[in-house]
């Protein structure tokens, strides 16, 4: 398959029929009927909310409660776990120059168990995808810090982007390296400087 194209199945293509770990944002755009019937098409049994703050003034059907609910009534199960695996960790040891910097996120104990509880629940087979507010996943946290963890642990990732495709996770980072190649821990930040303890959501 080339870099860049979207997966053929739900699968990691390496013929042992495990499911691909999946990522999904939904920005400014994607509603919550669009959200959840991508869901259903990838088979996605669990959604995993990755955002430090899960509520939203702007897009209040994303909000956790409400979202929650939604998911409920399609016999999907919502889990949070922005605790663990948010992009902005209320840890300050964890910013550089006002951006997070994910090396040092990836060092955390709290980081590791976030990871190992994906890592357990893809491994008993569960079709899984994490979630944050990214529409595109190559400016969001879930691919550069979560998807590379990861992968690099050897499972298996997918990411649903702006379009509704699945594309590879070489294909994401390729869209934030642009073509230059993939390097497991490279030093990769958020792209924007926060205030910490803002309510923002990183990127």
């Amino acid at each position: 398959m080339e870099t860049g194209q979207s997966h053929p199945s739900y699968h990691d293509g390496q013929g042992n029929g495990s499911a691909l770990l999946l990522t999904i944002g939904y920005g400014s755009k994607r509603t919550s009927e669009e959200f959840v019937d991508l869901l259903q098409r990838y088979g996605v049994k669990y959604l995993t909310d990755v955002r430090t703050k899960p509520f939203s003034r702007f897009r209040p059907e994303y909000s956790k409660d409400a979202l929650a609910a939604t998911l409920r009534r399609h016999g999907i199960a919502y889990i949070y776990m922005g605790d663990t695996l948010g992009g902005l960790p209320d840890d300050p040891t964890c910013y550089t120059d006002g951006k997070v910097d994910y090396c040092k996120v990836r060092d955390r104990v709290w980081f590791e168990q976030g990871l190992a509880r994906l890592e357990n629940g893809w491994h008993g087979g569960h079709r899984i995808a994490i979630m944050c507010a990214e529409l595109e996943p190559n400016r969001c946290h879930r691919s550069k810090l979560i998807g590379e963890a990861l992968v690099a642990r050897g499972i298996a990732v997918g990411h649903i982007d702006e379009h509704g495709a699945v594309i590879t996770h070489e294909a994401a980072m390729t869209r934030i390296t642009g073509g230059q190649g993939v390097l497991f821990g490279a030093d990769y930040t958020s792209r924007r400087t926060y205030r910490f303890g803002t309510d923002e959501e990183p990127n």
